[in-house]
């Protein structure tokens, strides 16, 4: 096979691999739209839950509550379809890799799915209730709390995404060791710089009280130094010179 048939060949499977993961999306999403109220009125339990005894939310848009559950129902499908999206990833990529980059690669793909993951149920299950108990009680008297549907998703998209990044921080460490761009030792000496690079983080993309800001900070460091530990394990004997 020619040089400029390989890459057509490429090219193909390329093509053919990419429009497996829309159809695993839209399948997924087509399946999950006759849901999409009800799984939205699961994505705002947490904030409803603490409105006061009648509260509610609101839409100020005329479209917003067709176009709101439909994103929802959006990012839950591409949640539920990302196995299948990463397993054509893989197969297209696994190829041309050798043995020893497959066997580290592997599970780093599945471990940062699945951290990103856990980063969003720890938003959910533990970030959300704290977040939203701060914000409806910290309301002036005589101001009621009722958020905009729109509004409350792009804010809790915001943190899933925040939370989900955060959770990869000892995929990065890992990875950062493995290629050598540095050393375990050197991950050791920054703590100090990673506990106040994660208190920065929290505090730009948590609301601006001192509870969730520990809460997106504290794992963030408890992760890194997580990744410092399994790094410990997986790094690199430095070559050794024959005399």
């Amino acid at each position: 096979m020619t040089p400029t048939e390989n890459f057509i060949s490429h090219l193909i499977e390329l093509r053919n691999r990419l429009l497996r993961m829309v159809i695993g999306f839209v399948l997924a999403f087509f399946a999950l739209f006759p849901f999409a109220n009800k799984i939205y009125a699961l994505l705002a339990a947490p904030l409803l839950s603490k409105l006061p005894e009648g509260g509610q939310m609101i839409a100020t848009a005329v479209t917003t509550p067709f176009f709101v559950p439909m994103k929802v129902a959006m990012m839950t499908a591409f949640i539920v379809s990302l196995p299948h999206t990463m397993y054509q990833a893989w197969t297209f990529v696994s190829p041309g890799l050798y043995a020893h980059e497959k066997k580290f690669m592997l599970p780093i793909i599945v471990a940062s799915c699945a951290l990103f993951l856990m980063g969003m149920a720890f938003a959910y299950y533990l970030v959300f209730p704290v977040v939203f108990g701060f914000v409806v009680g910290t309301a002036p008297m005589g101001v009621a709390v009722m958020t905009d549907i729109g509004n409350y998703l792009d804010f809790v998209l915001t943190l899933f995404f925040a939370f989900g990044l955060a959770f990869q921080v000892p995929i990065a460490v890992v990875m950062m060791v493995r290629f050598g761009w540095v050393t375990v030792a050197q991950l050791k000496e920054a703590r100090g710089y990673v506990v106040v690079a994660a208190f920065v983080i929290g505090a730009i993309f948590t609301p601006p009280d001192i509870i969730s800001q520990f809460m997106l900070a504290v794992p963030m460091w408890l992760l890194y130094e997580l990744g410092v530990l399994v790094a410990s394990f997986n790094q690199k004997a430095p070559p050794t010179i024959h005399q």
